[in-house]
């Protein structure tokens, strides 16, 4: 059974940085892409990041420059550095995963991952 635990959010003021992580388990070896969305109160969950199993990258036009995904396979683990934030990225991070042998980018919708984390808030405030 594939699980995602996400973790590091928390309250910045704008300008600052922050690092999720999220944890994945249930795997079998690196066959998946993963990805972060984001949902702000009110608003649609949208595409914020999304990384191949081979480390190529994808990102929203609003995030390019500030946010940056990795991951680590051996630790079953994805990343999002962001930095420079800005009030409008406040909101519940999402990462997501989905099985995929491919060298390419999943997608950047929610409907093209199965499995999905619960979420961590994020609030830029100052």
């Amino acid at each position: 059974q594939v699980q995602l635990v996400e973790s590091g959010g928390g309250l910045v003021q704008p300008g600052g940085s922050l690092r999720l992580s999220c944890v994945g388990s249930g795997f079998i070896g690196s066959n998946y892409a993963e990805g972060w969305f984001r949902q702000a109160p009110g608003k649609e969950r949208e595409f914020v990041a999304a990384v191949s199993r081979s480390g190529s990258t994808v990102y929203k036009d609003s995030v390019k420059g500030r946010f940056t995904i990795s991951r680590d396979n051996a630790k079953n683990t994805v990343y999002l550095q962001m930095n420079s934030l800005k009030p409008e990225d406040s909101g519940v991070y999402y990462c997501a995963a989905h099985v995929w042998p491919f060298n390419i980018i999943r997608g950047i919708n929610a409907a093209d991952y199965r499995h999905w984390g619960q979420g961590t808030q994020v609030t830029v405030s100052s």
